[in-house]
């Protein structure tokens, strides 16, 4: 990478949120890094002087499963138009930079939209951080996708309680998104304890069983279902990736049809109590994912997710 970096996005929100955006914690922490990592610490003063500390993790059993930390501080914060900041991505055991930025961020009104457009200058750089300094602007590109998916979140209605299911043609996969009145280690201990799932999994005519639900990477899940007649339908997976309360990574597999696991990966967002959950089913091939659509999932999905608020409102 050369030592600049300019790129310019439209946002669909007003400037003063996306001013907050880069200068509340809380939001910064939801979108800040590329995008498999996580900020478990982010701490901003956003006044001429005041001090950024984020740290940064990997997910667990990769390469990034660690801390990484950064430092800087906060040069300019003109609000809503203008923020200069300078920070410090790697440090050696002296404490001493081994890759500094400038970052300026302007803020334009394009109607009721905001063009952001972020310039990155290297101060320092040292043989060191070569590998951050290659991935840098491919990083600011995720997290600017990570602030634009957040967009969607702040502005989704929770007062309807709307399931959102999404199936572009041709892929081969299903987003099933909500939001939910209530704070993120609650739903995650929802969907994870075992004495819970019988209460919203599936559909009500349906009794579940949970048979296995051993929540750990490497654990196996399988739940049985029965309807009135006693017909069984049973359900399993592994758990791939447990990250509380923010993330989980499992295999599904219908054993009626078996050799076709989905891999499912569920992400939850918080912000002001609320969590949003992003149900993202991954099918082997198309005709698969297009078959469950047909076989009743969508309306499955909306009836668990009534059935889990409805269980939220109790515990």
């Amino acid at each position: 990478m050369s030592k600049e970096l300019t790129i310019t996005r439209t946002f669909d929100a007003p400037r003063e949120f996306m001013f907050k955006a880069w200068t509340d914690p809380k939001l910064v922490a939801k979108w800040w890094g590329p995008s498999v990592f996580t900020n478990p610490v982010c701490e901003l003063d956003p006044l001429p002087g005041g001090k950024i500390f984020i740290v940064m993790h990997g997910p667990k059993g990769s390469d990034f499963d660690l801390d990484l930390p950064m430092t800087g501080t906060f040069h300019e914060v003109d609000e809503p138009r203008r923020l200069v900041f300078s920070t410090i991505a790697i440090q050696d055991e002296k404490g001493d930079p081994q890759l500094e930025t400038l970052n300026t961020v302007t803020f334009a009104e394009v109607g009721s939209k905001t063009e952001i457009t972020l310039h990155v200058g290297v101060v320092k750089s040292t043989p060191v951080a070569a590998g951050a300094l290659d991935g840098m602007e491919a990083g600011w590109s995720q997290s600017l996708t990570k602030l634009n998916d957040l967009l969607a979140y702040v502005k989704a209605d929770t007062s309807s309680h709307k399931t959102a299911i999404t199936a572009e043609p041709g892929k081969q996969e299903v987003v099933i998104t909500r939001v939910f009145d209530a704070p993120c280690e609650l739903l995650f201990k929802a969907v994870t304890d075992p004495s819970l799932i019988p209460q919203w999994w599936g559909p009500k005519y349906l009794t579940t069983t949970v048979e296995k639900m051993d929540v750990r990477p490497g654990g196996i899940w399988r739940f049985i279902q029965c309807d009135s007649d006693g017909n069984e339908y049973a359900f399993h997976g592994v758990y791939h990736e447990v990250t509380p309360p923010v993330r989980l990574v499992y295999t599904f597999e219908f054993e009626g049809l078996p050799g076709r696991a989905i891999l499912e990966v569920v992400t939850f967002e918080e912000y002001e109590g609320k969590t949003r959950m992003t149900d993202k089913s991954v099918f082997q091939t198309v005709e698969d994912r297009d078959g469950m659509l047909k076989s009743g999932m969508e309306s499955g999905a909306v009836e668990s997710t009534d059935r889990l608020i409805e269980l939220l409102v109790k515990v």
